[in-house]
């Protein structure tokens, strides 16, 4: 039986070739639309479960709450807190710490920067990172031995199996040869923790930095560690025996409005916290997962409203059929069958098409997704679960409403499967109700995107180069750089600073005691006596260091308003002259000599928060700065090059424009404008879909009247203006549907903005007045159709 009505669904979908054609590839289109968004979700959601004892994996964290602070945290702790979690309770089987490091590395002649990571040896006993050679119980014993990954074996040497062999690395002030140990499996890339180079974390632990950090509870180097507990171990949810730890090392620790403590925060929790600095925020996943089901559903009303169009001349079928002795449940079972046919051949086609438009999805998601079903299991139910539910729900309706009718008065051509019903309208108000939300809310971010690209942040973004000295000794070469560029043409300024500005490049800072005596975190910025003058930076009181007194490399300080409002309580002439105390060192206070204006350093998400600049007796830049006159950059470029490429030959010229490191803090909101404005686009392609196959079931319902029309005298504009006056009212309604809903969730999501663009009505107009000018264009090509129909032979066949 089941055969018999594969065989009639094949030869009745054959005989409509041109509905079925759009019909599966509107479904298709759909299909591979969402399963790139939901491989996307399923992705992000499943970071880090390949390690084998991920349940017993935990991050150390550190979290602050307190009445005028949301709860949040950090990844970043100080140096001892790894070891003395392992000596301290024997829940803890194994604790390693991480920091990683920029660094040069040598083969023969030629120089490559890479990155490399320092880790304590039982780094592989809990990450599950296999060795493609190498021992994993060897690899790291040796400070000198160091493990590549597969993708960095190949890029430094050609080959992959390089055990044994030396590399030079640079990771202080000269290169230093270390061995190759093992080579390991490329990083998978929904992994937290990442490497290019592994090397024993012991190499570092009597360097400067680090060795001052190893007894040091208050002091943090941008270190990480994880713990892998005992099996059974509740020490992760045991938050006193934690504060009791916490205690022990830290005693004289003052918990004031803000409550510190230690969490042990599991790893597969990393990627999707947004309270812990760098996690992802999973909202972000589950809107792409509503806007991939937005746009099925689009795709799925489109499937449905083509089969009832595709099931309208068929009346006289189905009264024959029941005349012959036919069942019901035949009837549906054909109908049925027809359905999941063409749900099935959807499926396969958006599969492939999926696989064809990753490499694209990837650019524009900024991932490296692959549709693996071994890797994503669930990947497998969910798409069959979807096959079957679009067959079931886009053949219901037509199979109950069509085996329903009663063969007499089919027969007698008093029943019709008319576009004109309740449920057909509904179902395209609801396609362009998600279509016009879709196109909202694209043209919304783009307007956000557009906004915060343009504000001025307080400094002069443009036409700053800033050049990564970290890996040479910019002490002694920044002077000598200086002296050679300043006297160039189109070169108008040179400063340097310990710190970088823009996304990715950190900040620092410490505590300082505000105005009603508790700790308040203040930002940073060691730099030349120039720094605020070369960055554009605006002084508003007082005066600029002065390169001239011995005293303004001591304690003088500039701080921005943000110091004197939120931690002085004070006005800007006040705060001149002012001393600043160290929250946990009152010995060495920080004189006030000058107030800047405010300048957004972070993303335009965030306020300003409090900062200073200092400039330090012994400065070790790692960023140089330097201000080029306006115009074509590529010669200042070339000048720079070659003076760095004399002055330090063994270092590769690196550098970046300060206004791009702005901007990549929101590629995530371009991505996602990008990913919203395709999603809408299929949807508003989709959508028309439907609405040609509805119009195309109203033309063939009023075939009568169209004939009768026309032998009246009725032209073909009347005509086409008729058929599309229905459709314009449903389009109009979806937006008086849309408008307030994509108003109120989109206002929603420029709450996150500190600065933001308010929602104008020419969004909304602008939208409805396209998506109509689309639906008109697509009705209308069905409506002269019907209208330049021989007259005669309409009321012949009627």
């Amino acid at each position: 039986m089941i055969k018999h009505y594969i065989k009639i669904a094949f030869r009745n979908l054959a005989q409509q070739k041109v509905l079925t054609g759009i019909n599966i590839s509107g479904l298709s289109i759909g299909i591979a639309c969402f399963s790139l968004f939901l491989l996307y979700a399923v992705h992000e959601f499943s970071y880090d479960r390949f390690h084998q004892n991920a349940d017993r994996l935990y991050r150390v964290v550190e979290w602050w709450e307190g009445k005028d602070r949301a709860p949040g945290g950090s990844g970043s702790v100080c140096t001892p807190v790894g070891p003395a979690l392992k000596k301290d309770f024997p829940d803890v089987e194994y604790a390693v710490r991480m920091k990683g490091n920029g660094c040069l590395a040598r083969i023969k002649d030629n120089i490559f920067h890479t990155s490399i990571t320092f880790a304590d040896k039982d780094f592989f006993d809990i990450f599950s990172f296999p060795l493609l050679y190498g021992n994993t119980q060897t690899a790291l014993q040796d400070p000198r031995h160091i493990v590549l990954t597969k993708e960095n074996a190949l890029q430094l040497f050609g080959t992959t199996n390089v055990v044994g062999k030396t590399l030079e690395l640079k990771t202080d002030s000269a290169f230093e040869p270390f061995t190759i140990s093992g080579v390991a499996e490329n990083i998978p890339a929904n992994s937290s923790v990442n490497f290019n180079i592994l090397c024993n974390f012991e190499h570092i632990a009597n360097t400067p930095m680090v060795q001052g950090s190893n007894n040091d509870w208050n002091m943090t180097i941008g270190l990480g560690a994880f713990v892998q507990l005992k099996q059974g171990s509740r020490l992760a949810s045991e938050h006193k025996r934690l504060a009791l730890f916490r205690q022990k090392y830290l005693p004289n620790e003052k918990q004031d409005d803000v409550q510190a403590s230690f969490r042990l925060q599991p790893i597969r929790d990393i990627h999707m916290n947004p309270q812990i600095e760098g996690g992802a925020n999973p909202g972000n996943s589950w809107i792409l997962i509503t806007i991939a089901a937005a746009v099925l559903i689009i795709a799925c009303i489109n499937f449905t409203t083509l089969a009832i169009g595709r099931s309208a001349g068929r009346a006289k079928e189905i009264g024959v059929r029941k005349v012959m002795g036919s069942q019901r449940k035949q009837l549906i079972g054909q109908f049925l069958a027809e359905s999941f046919v063409l749900s099935v051949l959807s499926a396969v086609i958006g599969l492939l098409l999926t696989y064809v438009l990753l490499p694209l999805f990837n650019q524009l998601a900024d991932r490296q997704l692959s549709f693996s079903f071994s890797r994503f299991p669930e990947l497998i139910w969910l798409l069959t679960g979807l096959t079957v539910l679009v067959g079931l729900l886009a053949g219901s309706y037509p199979a109950l409403v069509l085996s329903a009718f009663k063969p007499v008065e089919v027969l007698k051509r008093k029943v019709r499967v008319g576009g004109s019903n309740l449920f057909t309208r509904s179902l395209v108000t609801l396609q362009f109700v998600l279509s016009i939300g879709l196109i909202v809310s694209t043209i919304i971010i783009l307007q956000q995107i557009a906004f915060i690209r343009s504000k001025n942040i307080g400094f002069n973004k443009e036409n700053i180069v800033m050049i990564n000295t970290g890996r040479v000794d910019s002490k002694k070469i920044y002077p000598l750089y200086k002296q050679v560029i300043e006297s160039n043409t189109g070169i108008l300024s040179i400063t340097a600073g310990e710190m970088g500005l823009g996304a990715g490049e950190g900040q620092m800072g410490r505590g300082y005691k505000n105005h009603m005596g508790e700790k308040t975190a203040i930002i940073e910025y060691p730099g030349d006596y120039n720094f605020l003058n070369t960055m554009g930076m605006q002084l508003i009181a007082g005066r600029n260091f002065n390169p001239s007194l011995a005293s303004d490399s001591i304690n003088a300080v500039i701080v921005n308003e943000a110091v004197v409002q939120d931690v002085l309580g004070t006005t800007i002439q006040n705060a001149l002259g002012r001393q600043l105390f160290g929250a946990k060192d009152s010995s060495n206070p920080k004189t006030i000599i000058g107030v800047s204006r405010n300048f957004n350093f972070e993303d335009l998400t965030h306020k300003v928060r409090p900062q200073l600049f200092y400039r330090p007796s012994n400065l070790e830049p790692s960023r140089l700065f330097v201000l080029l006159q306006a115009g074509d950059p590529a010669t200042k470029l070339t000048l720079l090059s070659n003076t760095w490429k004399k002055l330090v030959p063994d270092a590769p010229f690196e550098y970046s424009f300060m206004d791009e490191k702005f901007d990549n803090f929101y590629k995530s909101e371009e991505r996602w404008s990008a990913i919203v404005g395709w999603a809408g686009g299929i949807s508003i392609f989709l959508a028309c879909l439907g609405l040609f196959g509805l119009a195309a079931l109203a033309a063939v319902n009023r075939t009568k009247e169209f004939g009768i029309r026309k032998v009246m005298g009725a032209t073909v504009t009347q005509m086409a203006a008729l058929l599309s006056k229905d459709f314009i009212k449903l389009i109009a309604v979806a937006l008086v549907i849309a408008a307030p809903l994509a108003w109120y969730f989109m206002n929603d999501w420029l709450q996150a903005y500190a600065w933001r663009i308010n929602i104008t009505w020419w969004v909304f107009a602008l939208t409805g007045l396209f998506t109509m000018l689309v639906a008109v264009t697509t009705v209308s090509f069905q409506a002269v159709k019907a209208a330049l129909a021989n007259p005669v032979k309409s009321l012949k066949n009627e």
